[in-house]
């Protein structure tokens, strides 16, 4: 890989120049992330009862107590065998920082259309412990625009999506739940600090040659080295 190579002090002019555009990125993110938080609410007046570990669970269940939940929507649909590659890449992110959202008074569940029993045993297999529900025999992820829906990522599509990605957080006061953003495509980004990890070195996601962009990704437990 050809790169020019400088002196510390030469590097260390243009890193200086790059963190001035860098901190006002991140001050732009910042007034982004005010912008969200003002967004509008929706009452969920829907009664979604969802397949759990303890039986029968309701959105709000899903909350444990906490006054926020942010559901990630799972590709796994009812007759698949495994989950998305793509949805346990980002899956891979979520394990181990329940404990940290729960004392910002949030919590995080993936929600499915899948079967429980092959929710669970994937979960299993891939080693992690964040709750997962099955959506089967409700319209919840059709209600958020991740299946059978003509819209995804907030436009019209041509025809009904199968299984698709996305990130929805709700808020509660008392028993009553409201829908405060969802976030599809592109906009999951974010989530994944795999990628965010990437995207400092020189190669970056070294994507660009590849027939789609994540034609490398495998399931963790499935990369041959």
């Amino acid at each position: 890989m050809e790169h020019a190579v400088v002196t510390r002090e030469e590097w260390l002019a243009r890193r200086t120049e790059l963190l001035a555009a860098e901190k006002e990125l991140t001050k732009q993110k910042d007034e982004l992330a005010a912008q969200r938080r003002q967004l509008p609410w929706v009452r969920v007046d829907a009664d979604y009862v969802f397949e759990g570990e303890d039986g029968p669970t309701t959105l709000l269940d899903l909350f444990d107590g906490h006054g926020q939940l942010v559901v990630y929507h799972f590709m796994f649909g009812a007759d698949w065998e495994e989950g998305c590659p793509s949805c346990s890449f980002w899956a891979d992110n979520y394990d181990g920082i329940g404990v940290h959202l729960a004392h910002r008074d949030t919590a995080l569940a993936a929600v499915s259309n899948g079967p429980l029993d092959r929710l669970l045993s994937y979960r299993e297999r891939m080693g992690w412990s964040f709750p997962w529900v099955s959506a089967a025999g409700t319209t919840f992820n059709a209600d958020f625009a991740v299946a059978d829906s003509m819209t995804y990522n907030f436009q019209p599509v041509d025809e009904p999506i199968g299984e698709l990605p996305g990130l929805s957080v709700f808020v509660r006061e008392g028993d009553d739940v409201f829908h405060t953003y969802s976030a599809y495509a592109r906009g999951l980004d974010v989530f994944n600090s795999a990628y965010q990890l990437l995207d400092m070195t020189p190669k970056g996601r070294d994507e660009d040659d590849l027939p789609w962009s994540m034609a490398w990704l495998r399931r963790h437990d499935q990369y041959e080295d």
